[in-house]
């Protein structure tokens, strides 16, 4: 019985990863995601397919690294990606924060210059 619910598991892990590539793919084709982005949603995916189908491999990286529980290196694995993804937004946050002002600030310019014009062609 442990057995059937055990593939059960590896089956329903490996369908839903699928289905999210299909996803992501479908967002990249619709262009509500870029294809720097989405490399590390593949990457991601493409991992947690490969330890789907090589059930044994996390209990072979954990004792590798010297972790006690395969579990516990699932999480701060994660933890550590999510921190690393983090850390890239808040990089590209901050720079159309820097374009957005430079942008903005020329506009100020050529509406000021714009309604000079017209303020001089009306004289």
């Amino acid at each position: 019985m442990e057995t059937y619910y055990s593939y059960r598991i590896q089956i329903i892990a490996i369908v839903v990863s699928l289905l999210f590539l299909i996803y992501v793919s479908k967002l990249i084709i619709k262009g509500k995601l870029r294809e720097e982005y989405a490399i590390f949603w593949f990457s991601s995916t493409i991992l947690l397919i490969v330890f789907s189908l090589w059930r044994q491999g996390l209990d072979f990286f954990a004792q590798l690294l010297g972790v006690y529980l395969a579990p516990n290196l699932v999480f701060t694995v994660a933890i550590f990606a999510i921190l690393i993804y983090l850390l890239h937004l808040s990089i590209v946050v901050s720079k159309l924060h820097d374009k957005n002002k430079v942008l903005s600030q020329e506009l100020a310019l050529l509406k000021e210059k714009m309604l000079k014009m017209e303020a001089h062609e009306k004289e």
